[in-house]
C-alpha cells in the first residue's frame, strides 16, 4: 500500500476522516498517529522503519507472529475458490465445516458445536441469547438475569458492554441493559485487604452464590467471567476462586461462560483457559488467536446440553451475521491452527518459553516500583506500587502506567498499560533471547517511570 500511498499524507488523512477506538480522537489529531508499516516474526514497523518488539501480539491475538506467508497462501488459495458465501438458508463452505470440526476437536468433550460470528463482542451478543432461548425451551423462560464481574471485559457492542464491569463505558450510552448484575472481581492485590490469597479467592466466589440468592434461582441465566481479567490488567485468580463458581454452578443450576476471546488457543499453555483452570462452562466465546488475528473472526463454543435443546427443541434460532463462518476467514483460521499443532506452540508455552516468561517477568518484581508480577504461560500482570511493603497504591493510578508504557515505547517495546499496572501478551512464537530483550526494556522503562515519579 505504501507504493500505491505516499506515507507523508496518511497521518493527515487519518485525523481528516478515521474515528479511532477507545482513542481520545482531539488528543490524538494533535499528536499524530504512529502509522505501523509491516510485521515479522515478534517485530512490528513503523512508517518511520523504527522497529519494536510486540510484547502485546497486537491485542492479544497475533500468537503465531507476523508476516507468515502460509497464512496469505491459504487466504489467496480460497478467494479464487470462493471469496464469500453465506451460512443462511441450508448452506456452509468446507472450511467453515471443517473449522468447526478442528476448534471442537480442540476444546473437550463437553464441546461438540460452534456457532461462527466475525468477533468476540459479536460472541458475547450470541451466547447472552442463546442463554434466553435455551432457558425458554426446557420451560424456564423467567432464567433471564446473566451475573457479570466488575472491571470484567466482554467487547463494546451492547450487550458486551453490559456485561463487561467497566464504568467508563457504562457511562456511555446508558449501560447495562436490563437484566445483567455485577459482583466482585477475584483482586487480591487490590482488594484482598488482610486475606490470605486463598481466603479472597472464596469470598469473591461466594458473591456469586449470594447474588443468586437475592435475585432468585429461578431468575438467573449465566455466569461469565474471563478465565484470567485481560483488560483489567491480567488479573489472574487465586487457586480457591475458579473450583468455588464451578461448585456454584453446578449446584445452582445456572450456566457457566467462560470469555475465552483473550485465554483461547494457546496461551495460558493449554488450548483454552477452562482447561488450565479445570472447569466445564457451558458456552465458551472465542476469538483473537482462531486466527491470529490474521483475519476477523469469532465463534461460540456450545455445550451439548444446550445445542441438543437448540437442536431438538427450538428449530430456528434467529440469529446469525452475514459473515457468520466466512470461508476466507476460515481458511486463514484453519492455516493458523495447523501451525500451532505442528510446531507445537501450546506444549511450548506450557513446557518451555512460558517458564522462561515467568522468570524474565518475575523478577521485575524486584524493582521499587513493582508491588507484584506474576504470569501464566505467554499473560503477564505487573501491579505497580506507591509503596511495596504495604501493597499501597497510587490515589491516581491512571497516568502511572501509560508512564511506563510510554518509556517503554520510546525504546522499542509495546506493552499495554490499564491504570497503575503493565499488560503483556506476546506471540506465542517469541525465543528466549526476545523474552530477555522484553524484560531489558521493560526494567529500563520502570527505572525511567520511577525516577520521573520520585523527581
Amino acid at each position: 500500500m505504501s507504493d500505491t500511498y505516499p506515507l507523508s499524507n496518511l497521518a493527515a488523512i487519518d485525523a481528516a476522516h478515521h474515528l479511532h477506538p477507545f482513542s481520545d480522537m482531539k488528543k490524538l489529531n494533535a499528536d499524530g498517529t504512529r502509522i505501523i508499516q509491516r510485521g515479522e516474526g515478534v517485530h512490528i514497523f513503523d512508517s518511520h522503519g523504527k522497529k519494536y518488539l510486540d510484547g502485546f501480539a497486537g491485542l492479544w491475538c497475533v500468537n503465531i507472529g507476523y508476516g507468515r506467508k502460509e497464512i496469505a497462501d491459504a487466504v489467496a488459495k480460497q478467494m479464487n475458490e470462493l471469496p464469500y458465501y453465506n451460512t443462511f438458508f441450508g448452506t456452509t463452505s468446507s472450511p467453515t465445516t471443517l473449522l468447526a470440526e478442528k476448534v471442537t476437536s480442540k476444546a473437550g468433550p463437553r464441546f461438540n458445536h460452534i456457532f461462527f460470528t466475525g468477533s468476540g463482542s459479536e460472541a458475547n451478543d450470541t451466547w447472552f441469547r442463546m442463554a434466553r432461548v435455551y432457558w425458554a425451551a426446557v420451560g424456564k423462560p423467567q432464567k433471564k438475569t446473566v451475573i457479570a464481574r466488575r472491571n470484567g471485559y466482554h467487547g463494546s457492542t451492547v450487550a458486551g458492554a453490559s456485561l463487561g464491569g467497566m464504568k467508563y463505558m457504562h457511562e456511555q450510552g446508558d449501560l447495562p441493559i436490563p437484566g445483567i448484575v455485577h459482583i466482585g472481581q477475584p483482586y487480591w492485590y487490590g482488594e484482598g485487604g488482610d486475606l490470605t490469597p486463598a481466603e479472597f479467592g472464596l469470598k469473591v466466589a461466594r458473591e456469586l452464590e449470594a447474588k443468586i440468592d437475592e435475585l432468585g434461582e429461578e431468575n438467573v441465566a449465566a455466569f461469565v467471567a474471563e478465565p484470567i481479567q485481560g483488560a483489567a490488567g491480567v488479573i489472574i485468580p487465586p487457586e480457591t476462586y475458579w473450583p468455588e463458581i464451578d461448585r456454584i454452578c453446578k449446584a445452582r443450576n445456572i450456566l457457566l461462560v467462560t470469555d475465552e476471546v483473550i485465554c483461547g488457543f494457546g496461551r495460558l499453555g493449554e488450548w483454552f483457559g477452562h482447561q488450565y483452570f479445570g472447569v466445564e462452562p457451558d458456552f465458551a466465546p472465542i476469538a483473537k488467536g482462531l486466527s491470529s488475528g490474521y483475519l476477523p473472526i469469532g465463534g461460540v463454543l456450545v455445550s451439548d446440553r444446550i445445542a441438543d435443546v437448540l437442536i431438538n427443541e427450538v428449530g430456528d434460532f434467529n440469529h446469525g451475521f452475514t459473515y457468520s463462518g466466512h470461508p476466507v476467514c476460515a481458511a486463514a483460521a484453519l492455516e493458523n491452527l495447523r501451525i500451532i499443532e505442528e510446531e507445537k506452540l501450546v506444549e511450548r508455552v506450557r513446557d518451555d518459553i512460558g517458564l522462561y516468561f515467568a522468570k524474565k517477568w518475575g523478577a521485575l518484581a524486584e524493582h521499587d516500583f513493582v508491588g507484584e508480577a506474576e504470569s501464566i504461560g505467554l499473560m503477564g500482570g505487573l501491579q505497580l506500587a506507591a509503596d511495596k511493603k504495604t501493597r499501597t497504591r497510587f490515589e491516581k493510578p491512571d497516568p502511572i502506567g501509560s508512564l511506563v508504557r510510554n518509556h517503554a515505547l520510546a525504546n522499542g517495546l509495546v506493552l499495554r498499560a490499564t491504570g497503575d499496572r503493565m499488560l503483556a501478551s506476546p506471540p506465542l512464537v517469541i525465543r528466549h533471547e526476545e523474552v530477555d530483550e522484553m524484560a531489558r526494556i521493560a526494567k529500563l522503562a520502570l527505572d525511567a517511570a520511577w525516577k520521573e515519579l520520585r523527581a
